[in-house]
C-alpha cells in the first residue's frame, strides 16, 4: 500500500508508528528531508527502537541551494542518539546495509547509514551481490521476536510518551549510556561474523599503508577511494604515509581509533566533507583530538601527534589524489596549517591549500577510461549505465560508471565517467585532463562550447555525433580542437546519429546508436556479442512499452554501424585503427581483453 505523507517529517512519524507496533521498518532520505526528521529521531533513539535509517548525504541549502553531495545534513543528526555508519563505496553501501541491520537488532540503538550522496549514490561499480542465506544468518530469529515482543500490545500494557519533570529527567537520559558504551562492540563483531559469511573483513578503523607511517590521513566517506590509491601509490616508493577509514562516526570508540593508529604517527590530518561555521574544528576532527589527548593522559598512547583538521568536497566539490598528496605535503611541513580547506582557491582568508594536478597514482595505469557529453533526457546517460553493465558482466573485467549531471536537469549538459579494467576500481574522482582515451560528443552544439578534448589522452578517439558529412567535418571543428586532434594523435570518427534515428522511428533518441559505435570502436566484446548485448539492455529497458518500439530500436542499433565513418586527417591520417584503445582489434572475433 502506497500512501503519501506530507512531508519527510510524516515518513519518520510513520516509522516511529510502525517501530511501536513491532515492525521491522527502514527508510531513507537526504538533506533537508532529513532535519524534517530530527524530531522523530530523537523519539525512536530515545526509546531504544531498533531501525535503520539509510542517507545519500548531500549539502544543506545555506548561502545558496545545492543539490549535490557533502556530509551537512548527517552532521547535523549528531545529538539524536542515531549510531552513524558510513560507507565509501558501492559495495560497503550493500554490506553495510546489511551489518547494521544486525547490530542495531542486537544493540537496540538506530542507525543512521550514510554514503556519499551522486558520488557513492550514483555510481556503477561491479559488486558482489549478498546471498540471502547470508542475510539470514546474519539476522538471528531470536532478535527479530524479541524486538517484536516489546511492540505495544493491549494484552501487555505498558506507558511510553510520558513527561517528565526535573525530578528524573536528567536520570532517565543517563539510562541509555550502557547500550551506547556496548554498540562499538558490537558492530565490530557483527563485521566479524560477515567476514566469516563472504570473506570481506571491515573494521570501525581501518588502516591502510606503511606499518611505519608517520604521516596519517583520517576521514569517511567516498573520499577514502582518492586517498587509498595516493597512500598506496606512496608508500609503494618508500614513504612513510598511511590512512585511517572511519566507519563508526557514532558512537565514536576512542579505544579502537588508538588500536588503529600506528604508534609511530607523528603528524595526523583529520578531513570532514562539512562545515561548521563559527566552531574551531568541524566534528570529526574534535572526536579524532579529544580522543588522542585522553589517551595520553590515560597512558594509553605514548606521545600526542600533532593533529590538524581540514574541509574538502562540500557540495561534490573533487576529492583527487593530487589533493590528497598536497595535504600529505602539508603534513610534512614545520607547522602544517589547521582548518585548512583543500580543492578550491581560498582568495578571501587564505585558508586552502595548494596541490599539484598533474600527480597520478598507479592505480590510473592499466584502466581504460572513456567520456560522454550528452544532454539530459537524450538517453546519453541510461545508454552508458548499460554499457558499463555490459562491460562488467560480459567480461573479466571491473566496471565503474559516474554521471556528471548539472542541477537543471533535462536540457542541461551530462557527462559520463565510464572506467573499466582487470582489477577493481576505487577511483572515486572524475576522469581528468589527458586520461580519456575514448571521448564522445553526441551533441555537435558542444563543440563551440565545451573544451572536449582536453581530457582526451595521447593516441586516443574522438566520435562525434554530426549532421556534416565526413569529408567536411574536419572543417567545422574549433580551430584549437583540430590543433589537440592532431597533437594528441587522436583517431577521429563521425556518425548522423539524428538521421539514422528518424529513419528508423525513434525520433531523437540517440542513447544506443552511439553506445553501439562506442563498442564497435573499442573491441572490448566481439562485435556481434556487443550488439546482441545492447538489444538486450533495450528490451529490459523499452520491452513494456511493446514490440513496435523494440523493432524500431534493434533497426536503429543495426544501422549504426554503416553510418559510423572515420575522418581523414590532414595529411592522409584516419582510418580505423589496426587494434582499438581498449586493445581489441575492431573487427576481431573473438580475442580477450586486456591483450597480452
Amino acid at each position: 500500500e502506497v500512501i503519501e505523507m506530507q512531508s519527510e517529517a510524516g515518513a519518520a512519524g510513520a516509522i516511529h508508528g510502525a517501530l511501536q507496533a513491532g515492525s521491522l521498518a527502514t527508510t531513507f532520505t537526504a538533506s533537508q528531508g532529513l532535519l524534517l526528521m530530527i524530531p522523530n529521531m530523537y523519539k525512536i533513539a530515545g526509546e531504544l527502537s531498533p531501525t535503520v535509517l539509510h542517507v545519500s548525504a548531500r549539502s544543506l541549502a545555506a548561502q545558496a541551494l545545492s543539490i549535490f553531495g557533502d556530509h551537512s545534513d548527517v552532521m547535523a543528526c549528531r545529538a539524536t542518539g542515531y549510531a552513524l555508519l558510513c560507507s565509501a563505496s558501492v559495495q560497503e553501501v550493500m554490506d553495510f546495509a546489511l551489518i547494521a541491520q544486525a547490530a542495531t537488532l542486537e544493540g537496540r540503538v538506530p542507525f543512521l547509514h550514510f554514503f556519499d550522496g551522486f558520488r557513492t549514490s550514483h555510481e556503477i561499480n561491479k559488486v558482489a551481490r549478498l546471498r540471502v542465506e547470508t542475510l539470514r544468518a546474519l539476522i538471528p530469529e531470536d532478535l527479530v521476536r524479541a524486538h517484536r515482543d516489546r511492540a505495544l500490545n493491549p494484552d501487555r500494557p505498558v506507558i511510553r510518551g510520558t513527561s517528565q519533570n526535573p525530578d528524573v529527567y536528567f536520570q532517565g537520559r543517563e539510562t541509555v549510556n550502557p547500550y551506547y558504551q556496548r554498540l562499538p562492540g558490537i558492530v565490530q563483531k557483527a563485521m566479524d561474523r560477515f567476514a566469516a559469511l563472504t570473506g570481506r573483513q571491515y573494521r570501525l578503523f581501518e588502516y591502510l599503508g606503511a606499518e611505519d607511517a608517520e604521516r596519517v590521513i583520517l576521514l569517511m566517506g567516498s573520499g577514502i577511494g582518492a586517498a587509498q590509491e595516493t597512500i598506496e601509490h606512496l608508500a609503494a616508493r618508500g614513504e612513510k604515509v598511511g590512512l585511517i577509514k572511519v566507519r563508526l562516526f557514532r558512537p565514536f570508540d576512542p579505544a579502537y581509533l588508538v588500536g588503529a593508529l600506528p604508534v609511530t604517527a607523528r603528524r595526523i590530518a583529520v578531513l570532514d566533507r562539512t562545515k561548521e561555521p563559527g566552531a574551531d574544528g568541524e566534528p570529526l576532527y574534535k572526536d579524532v583530538l579529544t580522543a588522542l589527548v585522553e589517551a595520553v593522559a590515560e597512558g594509553n598512547l605514548a606521545h600526542l601527534p600533532r593533529v590538524v583538521g581540514g574541509r574538502y568536497g562540500l557540495g561534490s566539490k573533487e576529492l583527487t589524489p593530487a589533493m590528497v598528496k598536497g595535504v600529505l605535503d602539508e603534513l610534512a611541513k614545520d607547522r602544517p596549517r589547521n582548518g585548512f580547506s583543500v580543492g578550491i582557491r581560498d582568495d578571501l582568508t587564505q585558508a586552502s591549500l595548494d596541490w599539484e594536478p598533474s600527480f597520478r597514482p598507479d592505480a590510473a595505469r592499466g584502466v581504460t577510461a572513456c567520456l560522454f557529453y550528452g544532454l539530459g533526457s537524450d538517453g546519453t546517460v541510461s545508454a552508458n549505465k548499460n554499457s558499463i553493465k555490459i562491460i562488467a558482466g560480459g567480461t573479466s573485467n571491473y566496471g565503474q560508471g559516474y554521471f556528471q549531471y548539472d542541477s537543471k536537469k533535462a536540457g542541461a549538459v551530462t557527462v559520463s565517467h565510464l572506467r573499466f579494467g582487470p582489477r577493481p576500481i576505487h577511483s572515486t574522482y572524475l576522469i581528468g585532463d589527458d586520461e580519456a582515451q575514448f571521448v564522445a560528443c553526441h551533441q555537435p552544439i558542444f563543440l563551440s562550447r565545451y573544451d572536449l578534448l582536453d581530457k582526451a589522452k595521447a593516441g586516443g578517439v574522438f566520435l562525434l555525433n554530426t549532421a556534416t558529412p565526413p569529408e567536411r567535418a574536419w572543417d567545422d571543428l574549433p580551430r584549437r580542437m583540430q590543433q589537440q586532434i592532431l597533437d594528441k594523435g587522436l583517431s577521429f570518427y563521425v556518425i548522423d546519429a539524428y538521421r539514422i534515428a528518424g529513419e528508423a522511428g525513434v525520433g531523437r533518441r540517440i542513447n544506443t546508436i552511439m553506445q553501439t559505435c562506442f563498442f564497435a570502436i573499442s573491441g572490448i566484446l566481439p562485435r556481434d556479442e556487443a550488439i546482441a548485448r545492447i538489444k538486450e539492455a533495450v528490451k529490459k529497458t523499452y520491452g513494456r512499452k511493446g514490440h513496435r518500439l523494440l523493432e524500431r530500436n534493434f533497426a536503429a542499433i543495426d544501422a549504426a554501424l554503416a553510418g559510423l565513418h572515420p575522418v581523414a586527417l590532414p595529411g592522409g591520417v584516419g582510418s580505423f585503427p589496426a587494434r582499438s584503445f581498449a586493445g581489441r582489434s575492431c573487427d576481431s572475433p573473438g580475442s580477450t581483453w586486456p591483450p597480452p
